[in-house]
């Protein structure tokens, strides 16, 4: 397993991929945060907060993380190297989680350089700190689950075709669904009535709930779960190729 995190880590760096998937990541996130006018933007927010950055990041990685996993399996899958691969001592399992924790890697080294905006609003406050420290480190641990999912999700994408464009998409409308779709349709009145309950069970819910600060193992339980349902999924759907 530890060949194939490598060979991950390895295959991005290797090329522009990896600097230009943290390039962009970190170019719209200054965009918006630091030069666009609006509500985005902290110079105008009033408020020495990185509230804007948690918005906007998990809307960015619902685009940025399926355009890092499109090619995990889907590059296996159309030169047919994934049966050689296989021929290894290694395990399906071992390759599933092998990409999966190389993709994941990937997606932490994008958010790392983010923690300059951290320096940056403690000196902006009228005093030198006066920040909400607690909200920010429960954001950012709530970003590295959401990234997290959101790998898991373009991880089983890339499954489901040797297209990577096609992987890509399946992979942008999954995200899409599962952090906003499903709160989307709590929001539905029917009957008279919204249905809380689905709120409940979408990504979004518990990021909110985890960005607050407070650790909740309700909403780590979820989010593990989801990461191991999707890399299931994945597991799943990539033995059908060997039926």
């Amino acid at each position: 397993m530890k060949a194939i995190l490598l060979k991950e880590i390895n295959s991005f760096f290797s090329s522009t991929i990896g600097y230009l998937v943290i390039g962009i990541f970190l170019l719209i996130n200054g965009l918006f945060l630091w030069v666009f006018q609006g509500d985005f933007n902290i110079l105008d927010y009033g408020f020495a907060s990185l509230s804007p950055f948690f918005y906007i990041a998990p809307w960015i990685f619902i685009f940025l993380i399926p355009a890092i996993t499109m090619r995990s399996f889907s590059e296996e899958l159309k030169q047919g190297t994934l049966e050689l691969i296989l021929t290894k001592p290694i395990t399906l399992n071992q390759l599933v989680v092998g990409k999966y924790t190389g993709t994941f890697i990937l997606v932490v080294f994008a958010l790392v350089p983010s923690l300059l905006y951290v320096y940056t609003i403690s000196t902006l406050g009228s005093t030198t700190g006066n920040f909400d420290s607690g909200a920010t480190i429960g954001s950012y641990l709530g970003l590295l689950f959401l990234g997290a999912v959101y790998t898991a999700i373009g991880i089983f994408s890339s499954t489901l075709s040797s297209n990577q464009i096609v992987a890509f998409i399946i992979g942008v409308i999954i995200c899409f669904l599962c952090f906003y779709g499903v709160e989307g349709l709590s929001n539905i009145n029917l009957f008279g009535s919204e249905i809380y309950a689905l709120e409940y069970l979408g990504i979004s819910y518990h990021y909110k709930s985890i960005s607050r600060g407070v650790i909740d193992t309700r909403d780590i339980i979820y989010f593990i779960s989801l990461i191991l349902l999707f890399l299931f999924l994945a597991k799943l759907n990539l033995k059908r190729y060997f039926l």
